[in-house]
């Protein structure tokens, strides 16, 4: 099964993520199948960058958001742009 989750980029106490898709048997920083977005928590407030297209076009191909990536995927409208388009 592929998931959309988050690889871990960054020195210590100063993560950044990649929202990355993956097999969901890879590790957390192991191979990944594409990069769709960026995450910053360090930044006030959070950046966050996702490429909409091919976020939706991994939703739809069946792609399971873990939480936090679906969390991110919601603030950044991704889910509003899946339902317009069913």
């Amino acid at each position: 099964m592929v998931k959309i989750r988050l690889k871990r980029l960054g020195a210590l106490k100063h993560p950044r993520y990649r929202l990355v898709v993956m097999d969901q048997r890879s590790r957390r920083d192991g191979r990944v199948i594409e990069e769709i977005g960026f995450y910053d928590p360090q930044k006030d407030p959070a950046e966050v960058r996702v490429e909409e297209e091919a976020a939706l076009k991994w939703l739809r191909n069946g792609a399971q958001p873990t939480d936090t990536a679906r969390s991110l995927l919601k603030k950044a409208g991704v889910f509003d742009k899946l339902g317009a388009a069913s």
